[in-house]
This record gives C-alpha cells, sequence and structure tokens, in this order.
C-alpha cells in the first residue's frame, strides 16, 4: 500500500472509533475516496458543524445546541417536568434507553465510570447529580450503570453520595446480565430490568 500521510492519518482517527480496528478503518476509507463528492464532502461540512454546534451540557451531560445556555434553575432542554431521573454512563445508553419507550423522565448521563481509564470521580457529573436531585424535588434516582465491576463501582459511589438527600435509590434488576452494558441491550431485556429494579436500602456511616 502506498503510503500517503492524509490517508494514514485518517486510517489512525477512524480506527480508535468503539468497534472498529486497522482493516476496517481502511475499508470505510477507501469509500470515502471512491465516493468523494457523495460522502466526502458532505460529511466534512457535517461533521465541522457538529464541532462547532454541539455540546455536552454541563449539568446533566446531555448533548444540546452550544447556543443553549442551561443551569440549576432553568434547563432549557427538557420543558416537561418529572419527579426522577435515571443515572446512565454514556449518551449511547440514553439513546437505548429512549428508544425502547420504558421509561419516562429525567437522564443524568455521567460521562463514563470511576473505574475506566483516564476517568477520575471528580471528571463525572456526580457532583451535579446530587443537587439536582435537591433542587428539583426528585423522589426517585434509577441507578441504569452497567453491570461491570466499574459500572457498579460508580453506582455506589452515587448512592453513597446520595446518602443524606431524601429520595428513593433504585438499580436496574432481573435481565441485567453480569457484565452486560445498557447500550447492547435488546428492548425486551431494557425493558425487564426497569420493570423489575429494586430499592437499594441507604448506606448507614
Amino acid at each position: 500500500m502506498q503510503s500517503i500521510n492524509e490517508i494514514e492519518n485518517l486510517i489512525k482517527l477512524i480506527s480508535k472509533l468503539p468497534g472498529l480496528g486497522p482493516k476496517s478503518a481502511k475499508r470505510i476509507v477507501l469509500k470515502l475516496i471512491n465516493n468523494r463528492d457523495e460522502l466526502i464532502k458532505p460529511m466534512a461540512k457535517v461533521l465541522a458543524e457538529i464541532y462547532k454546534n454541539i455540546s455536552r451540557c454541563k449539568i446533566c451531560g446531555t448533548l444540546k445546541p452550544s447556543s443553549v445556555e442551561c443551569d440549576f434553575n432553568n434547563c432549557k432542554i427538557l420543558e416537561k417536568k418529572y419527579d426522577r431521573i435515571c443515572v446512565v454512563e454514556n449518551i449511547s445508553d440514553q439513546w437505548s434507553i429512549e428508544s425502547s419507550n420504558i421509561y419516562k423522565g429525567y437522564f443524568h448521563i455521567l460521562g463514563g465510570t470511576i473505574s475506566s481509564v483516564g476517568q477520575r470521580k471528580e471528571d463525572l457529573l456526580i457532583n451535579s447529580l446530587v443537587e439536582r436531585v435537591n433542587r428539583d424535588e426528585i423522589e426517585e434516582v434509577i441507578l441504569a450503570t452497567s453491570a461491570t465491576v466499574e459500572g457498579q463501582t460508580t453506582a455506589y459511589y452515587i448512592q453513597d453520595s446520595l446518602k443524606n438527600s431524601n429520595v428513593k435509590i433504585t438499580k436496574l434488576a432481573q435481565g441485567l446480565p453480569v457484565g452486560g452494558e445498557i447500550e447492547s441491550l435488546d428492548d425486551g431485556t431494557l425493558f425487564s430490568a426497569f420493570k423489575n429494579r429494586s430499592k437499594i436500602n441507604p448506606s448507614s456511616k
């Protein structure tokens, strides 16, 4: 293969995407190059627009237009009021739950787990979760973190952080396999996990 810096750099970038390795990245790059006008040009435009106009909310972690300013007193992303929050690790988990239509309420996207590589609990939106619970009169917090060691560790930390809040804490139950990640579950499994969620008793210290 002829070495061309631009192509090599693109292959390296694409291979960093979830589920893709160097071979898959090469096939994607060749597809793009062979369809320059149909794919590369419009894709470059859309990616530039997303980079400029889309960001994560610093309070709840969801995606929003960069022009929308949110604070604890006035969330402009969701106008409807709920009394429960579903806590997930990533935006892909939020999308999976939303597409299943089994949950109606607020979401709180942490941005990862405590034990994940390069991630500290200070980097996660746990402090803002506690403040949302206290300010918005939330009655239930649903911990929908993955059934991995990292996900459960994060769930325990959140539970401890909310121990002084007068809120019911539940976690997903039956149907969630050990080691399973939320975004990889089918709608039936998610439905079972939400329907059979169990209450977590607050820890005492």
